[in-house]
Formats: structure tokens, sequence, C-alpha cells
């Protein structure tokens, strides 16, 4: 027990001088021993829990997927049709709570590797619900669900991106989520103010 306390604690800091770095001076320039020093461990220790920086970031990057899948999972399940906007509003809620990892993850340091693991990870989480949301209310999707996962995960990401770049949000992620709304169910000829066509 006490031995698990150490390893979480240890992680934590390791994670916290990565993201404070990260944004202090960009992954790229960032070594090793610069994390152990802010971090307050031995290399030893770094290197008994990660192989390098790069593996550091992946493993906080599946950290950060796996807390957002927990806080998704009961949000999604609230519906069998879906589009009641309370993931999306989730899902700010994480990144404002966890506000300066989504920015590096976001920013695509790491040479892109953490970005694409979130993309993935997201797009393939919602292919699969938009697959079985189809099945389930007996519906013939008219888009890929995969082509279409991949198009609501990247405007969701641009949206996140905006969102957490900016010291005071722009908006009320409550704002967010009725726009982003709206946005799915009318399209985005309606959005841009034009009547439908007749």
């Amino acid at each position: 027990m006490a031995e698990d306390r150490r390893v979480r604690k240890t992680r934590k800091a390791l994670r916290d001088a990565l993201v404070a770095l990260v944004l202090e001076r960009g992954f790229a320039a960032l070594s090793v021993e610069d994390i152990t020093r802010r971090a307050d461990v031995a290399r030893a220790t770094f290197y008994s829990h990660c192989r390098d920086k790069d593996e550091l970031f992946a493993r906080v990057t599946s950290d950060l997927l796996a807390e957002l899948e927990a806080r998704l999972r009961p949000a999604v399940a609230e519906s069998a049709v879906g589009f009641t906007g309370r993931p999306v509003l989730e899902m700010l809620r994480h990144a404002r709570d966890e506000r300066d990892l989504y920015r590096i993850v976001l920013r695509g340091e790491g040479d892109g590797k953490p970005l694409r693991m979130f993309t993935e990870a997201c797009a393939r989480v919602t292919a699969e619900e938009f697959r079985t949301r189809s099945e389930r209310n007996d519906v013939q999707p008219r888009i890929d669900p995969g082509l279409l996962a991949r198009a609501w995960v990247g405007e969701q990401i641009a949206v996140l991106q905006w969102w957490v770049e900016h010291e005071t949000v722009p908006m009320p992620a409550e704002e967010v989520v009725r726009m982003l709304l709206d946005l799915a169910l009318r399209g985005r000829y309606w959005a841009t103010g034009f009547a439908p066509p007749a």
C-alpha cells in the first residue's frame, strides 16, 4: 500500500514536471535530467518508470484518455439516440480541470504523437458509439461511421484547442455545447445564416 502511494506520488511528480517544462520550453528542448530535477526524483527512479521522455509523455496522455473515458461513460450512456450535448460538456469540463495538459497535447508537442494518440482514441470510441446507436435505433447511416467519427472528433479537437488556449475561456462551456448541438442537429448551412434550400 505504501509502495503504491509512493509510485503514484512519483508518477504525479513526473507528470507535473513534464507539463510545466513543456509549457515553458517546448518538448524538444527537454532532457530527462530537466524532468527529474523539476520532479525532484533520481534518474534511476525515472528509468524505473519510463524508458525516455517520449514514453513518459505517451503514458501521461494514456492516463488523460483513461480519465476522459471514465468521465464520458455516464454521459454517453444516458441517451440511446445521443445528441444531448452532455459528452461534449463533460469533455470541456475535463479540459478545464486539466487545462495545461490538454494545451500541450493539442498543440502537437512531442512530434504530434500524443495528439495522434488522443485523436485516434477519440475517433475509435466515437465510431463505435455511432455504429451502436445506429443498430440500437435500427437506422442506416448515410455516411460511413468511421469517416463521420473523424469529422466529429476533428471538430471537437479544434474547438477544445481554441477553448483551452485562452487564459480566460472565450465563452462558457454550456454556451459552446449549445452552439455545437445546434450545428450537429441543423448543419453548417443553417449555422452560417442561410435558409435551408427549397
